[in-house]
């Protein structure tokens, strides 16, 4: 064999790409300290890049599970709504009932005690489902609570008192259900400031 053939075809060896980007990157980065410190800004730059991506998921996880408890709480809203009329109508035959037409007629007074039973079970079904019942009556008017249907001259209470409770309210959780319908004091012998009550 001649020393030719002994010889590999190709004996110049041309860089690759890689070769080339980092022997640019080496005379574009500077000194190595500058290449670190370049280094170092950028991790910080993904590392506060992925801190805000981590909160910004547990700010989505904990809104979704709050969507997810109201959505349980106040799902039954509408329900309730319509409950609490048939609420008002079991009040409303008890109230009709005289006290002595109860003692005097043993059906009426079957019929009056089946009803409040009805009705101490409806409100027990209200409790565990977080309805509470307002009966606003000698609190100060809130808006956010009551809606005033009339106003009442000398009755001796500070204006703005509740003084006559048509219809009483309901809440769910704290919240609204069913607005109070009340009449209030307008002014009196309390000396009560005026309260606006058409808020």
């Amino acid at each position: 064999m001649s020393e030719e053939q002994n010889k590999p075809a190709d004996a110049t060896v041309e860089p690759t790409e890689a070769t080339a980007d980092t022997a640019a990157n080496q005379t574009d980065a500077g000194s190595p300290e500058d290449r670190v410190a370049k280094l170092e800004a950028e991790v910080a730059s993904l590392k506060d890049q992925l801190l805000r991506a981590m909160a910004e998921t547990e700010n989505t996880r904990r809104r979704a599970q709050r969507d997810r408890e109201d959505a349980s709480k106040f799902a039954v809203s509408s329900f309730a709504k319509e409950l609490v009329s048939v609420a008002d109508n079991l009040r409303r035959a008890l109230d009709a009932v005289p006290a002595e037409g109860r003692e005097q007629d043993d059906v009426l007074k079957g019929l009056a005690v089946g009803v409040e039973a009805t009705e101490r079970q409806l409100f027990a079904a209200f409790d565990r489902a977080g309805i509470k019942k307002l009966d606003p009556a000698g609190e100060p008017f809130d808006p956010n609570f009551h809606q005033v249907m009339f106003e009442i001259e000398n009755t001796g209470k500070a204006a703005g008192t509740v003084v006559q409770v048509l219809q009483p309210g309901y809440t769910i959780h704290g919240r609204l259900l069913r607005e109070a319908m009340v009449g209030v004091a307008k002014g009196g012998d309390a000396g009560g400031q005026h309260v606006d009550t058409k808020a």
